[in-house]
């Protein structure tokens, strides 16, 4: 129908007239409520976003000179990151005159993308930047086996619990001041010990019985000194 006629249809039902299709001959249109349309549109843009992936970036560095248990550890972090749904950075680090030797860290990142295989694929190869030559490895939708270096167990291991935790040195030293008051309690209540019997009395009196003292100071059979 003509314009005019559609706009006026529009108001008549007090509505919007909403050009659905602009670039076809003729222009489609529909009547409806633009607010109640621009609401539904931005619920499912919403809805989109929701179950979008947003690809975190981790990082894990590595020297070119690192022991073989030294790796395991960097490759086990690597897949935990890898299975949480990141993506993870492999940074190889050169240090001085360890530049000339690049060969190394390009065969320890082709080392760490072949551990990785089952759970990740390599979104970027390997790739000097300065003293610094990293890979990133994206992780894979549906893994093709289990990781090389995570037991099924370690990957919802609960962290250890420490049984001081939430206490902190006030609590224990009001619990050692507690402690200090029950043994004080505890040694005022408790009676006091007897005293020892004197055995050595007899004897003091029977010295005394055989070698009396007089008055005057001078011991007997001794004469006193004027």
């Amino acid at each position: 129908m003509p314009t005019e006629n559609a706009l006026a249809l529009a108001r008549q039902k007090g509505l919007d007239l909403i050009e659905v299709s602009p670039t076809a001959v003729p222009p489609v249109c529909r009547i409806s409520d633009y607010g109640r349309l621009k609401y539904e549109q931005s619920k499912k843009d919403k809805d989109a976003r929701k179950k979008q992936k947003n690809w975190e970036l981790k990082e894990v560095k590595l020297r070119p000179k690192i022991e073989n248990h030294d790796y395991e550890t960097k490759a086990r972090m690597a897949e935990r990151l890898l299975l949480d749904g990141g993506k993870v950075k492999v940074t190889i680090m050169f240090r001085g005159r360890e530049i000339t030797y690049t060969s190394f860290g390009k065969r320890l990142l082709d080392r760490m993308a072949v551990d990785m295989t089952p759970i990740a694929t390599v979104e970027r190869d390997a790739k000097l930047e300065g003293k610094n030559m990293f890979m990133i490895l994206a992780p894979r939708l549906v893994p093709t086996g289990p990781p090389k270096f995570t037991q099924p167990h370690q990957l919802n291991e609960p962290h250890p619990v420490d049984p001081d935790h939430g206490r902190d040195d006030a609590d224990d030293a009001e619990e050692a001041d507690e402690t200090d008051d029950d043994s004080v309690a505890a040694e005022a209540v408790a009676p006091a010990a007897p005293p020892e019997p004197a055995e050595a009395q007899p004897a003091a009196k029977a010295v005394s019985e055989k070698s009396p003292v007089p008055e005057n100071g001078a011991t007997q059979g001794v004469p006193s000194r004027a």
